[in-house]
């Protein structure tokens, strides 16, 4: 297969994620160090149908690997998740010629990968970066790790806050489906409690919890609030019906948003992302086609991408029990 690949193109799709950098980075030199050609695909699946591309060499990404976003830059394709859409990019692709795809990004990104190789035969790998952490198939996604320290890190300073006035803080972080960066921040920043989409906790067991923090005469506290958790209220219905059903609280809300996605990469997922880029092109090298490469025990593994999107991941319960035991 190796004298086969010639020249390997490289995107990024859907939301950015720190460590992006990392990744193209590390796919662009395996690709010198194997002496084939990478071409860099700008904006997502986009780039790929209007044929923006760009050939990359190891110079191309220097002084990239500690910078957050992507320098590919990301879009999302309405054009792209249709045939005709798909047909164009093949094209260009095929002019272009381009052997094999490597994508960086998360279910979305690979579902599209998944249908260009059915279509177009085009081989494809992919590389998985997005903070959420909610693909199977490898035990941390790009971007994750970096997203923990962002939040945590931002709850800290709201502790403060929270502790100088006498206040009840309501935290939403990201996660639509996906509760791990809820858990696992609010677990690492001392919260109260925490909420999340994959266990429907009951607005009951919070006011439990913070009426039994009330009497033991705490006023200072702080949920986590992952925003697809399943109450039925966004964070500010959540905190109006704390504050008309429960007195002793001061309340406020801080939706961190977007901050989460950016910033420098950590060192654990600049890490990650430069085995990942190593791995996805050794994967096309050894044959591998419509595949994700992951992390499992510390061991770059390939599973297959119905297998990377197929539902949701499961919780980690004990974590869960870690949080019932420290809230005490």
């Amino acid at each position: 297969m190796l004298e086969k690949i010639k020249r390997i193109g490289v995107l990024t799709s859907g939301g950015d994620a720190p460590g992006m950098n990392a990744a193209i980075r590390a796919v662009v030199r395996s690709c010198a160090y194997y002496d084939i050609e990478c071409l860099g695909v700008y904006r997502g699946y986009q780039g790929l149908i209007e044929g923006d591309f760009e050939v990359l060499n190891a110079r191309s990404v220097r002084n990239i690997i500690n910078k957050g976003g992507t320098f590919l830059k990301s879009a999302r394709s309405k054009e792209f998740r249709t045939p005709e859409g798909r047909a164009k990019a093949a094209l260009k692709l095929k002019e272009a010629a381009v052997d094999a795809l490597i994508v960086i990004g998360g279910d979305g990104t690979f579902t599209g990968a998944i249908f260009l190789e059915k279509e177009h035969g085009i081989p494809v790998v992919g590389i998985p970066g997005t903070i959420d952490n909610d693909i199977n198939g490898t035990d941390y996604t790009i971007g994750y790790d970096t997203a923990l320290n962002t939040v945590v890190d931002a709850i800290d300073k709201i502790r403060d806050t929270a502790s100088s006035h006498d206040r009840l803080f309501l935290v939403e972080v990201m996660g639509r489906d996906a509760g791990d960066i809820a858990l696992n921040a609010g677990i690492g920043a001392g919260a109260e409690e925490i909420l999340i989409p994959e266990e429907d906790m009951g607005i009951e067991r919070m006011m439990d919890s913070l009426e039994k923090s009330r009497k033991t005469g705490k006023t200072s506290s702080i949920i986590v609030v992952a925003e697809g958790e399943k109450s039925g209220k966004n964070i500010f219905e959540l905190a109006e019906f704390i504050g008309e059903n429960l007195e002793g609280y001061d309340i406020r809300v801080s939706v961190l948003g977007h901050i989460q996605r950016g910033g420098a990469p950590s060192c654990y997922d600049r890490v990650l992302a430069s085995k990942l880029g190593v791995g996805a092109v050794e994967a096309i090298l050894r044959g591998e086609n419509r595949v994700m490469v992951g992390i499992t025990n510390k061991i770059v593994t390939s599973v297959d991408f119905a297998t990377a999107i197929q539902g949701s991941k499961p919780m980690d319960k004990e974590l869960r029990r870690v949080l019932t035991i420290t809230t005490v």
